[in-house]
């Protein structure tokens, strides 16, 4: 069997949320639950999680993970991601690995075992979550990108465009060593619903969050049953 590892990068600062990955999110710290998440994907065969915190590892080891200690010249927050990926891949082995990160708490076992399957399944060398748009989306110059000016369509009418959404990434050792990337040379988009795709990045996204993660799941949900 191919054996699939999952990359979960956490640093311990943060800018824009303090401290946002061991935050309570729901009861819980907000790393928790996507730790949990892959946790319950048989597909799965191991997560590590790469930190320059000590408490965060210690909260990773709790739930199972690995953990990679960052070193310094990949600390600081204007470290491209795809360098400590490649780092990560180097020290780690697998045929296939899954990138996700924990700020992504709405991703569901369901959606990570679907693109697991799809990535299996598609003639590519990489996949990567996307949202899909339809609305009116102009460039920086006022110029129509996905519709024509004069024809008011309605929106659910409009081509769609596609937002990578920064959920979930699938690639090889030998895609990510060849391009640097986590985006290989013939990646395939994998659509997922907007409201599972929330990425924390400032204050009003994690209340955002965790009123949406309420509505759905209710206070305790976390996975029981393994996703094959």
């Amino acid at each position: 069997m191919a054996r699939l590892v999952a990359l979960v990068p956490m640093k311990g600062h943060s800018e824009r949320v303090p401290n946002k990955n061991l935050r309570s999110f729901n009861g819980r710290p907000l790393c928790h639950w996507v730790l949990n998440t892959l946790n319950a994907v048989s597909a799965v065969d191991e997560v590590v999680v790469n930190t320059d915190s000590a408490e965060i590892a210690d909260e990773a080891r709790e739930l199972g993970a690995s953990v990679l200690e960052r070193p310094e010249r990949l600390r600081g927050d204007h470290v491209e991601m795809n360098e400590i990926i490649l780092h990560d891949v180097r020290r780690t082995e697998a045929d296939r690995y899954l990138q996700t990160h924990c700020t992504n708490p709405l991703l569901r076992p369901e959606t990570v075992a679907d693109a697991v399957a799809a990535f299996e399944e598609r003639d590519c060398d990489s996949l990567f979550s996307v949202t899909p748009l339809q609305t009116r989306l102009w460039d920086a110059d006022g110029e129509p990108i996905n519709h024509r000016r004069d024809e008011l369509k309605r929106t659910q009418d409009l081509p769609p465009v596609y937002e990578e959404n920064s959920n979930l990434y699938l690639f090889t050792e030998a895609s990510v060593e060849r391009r640097e990337n986590r985006i290989g040379d013939d990646p395939e988009m994998f659509p997922m619903e907007p409201w599972e795709a929330i990425d924390i990045d400032e204050t009003v996204d994690f209340r955002i969050a965790e009123m949406l993660h309420r509505d759905r799941y209710g206070e305790e949900p976390t996975p029981e049953a393994v996703v094959e």
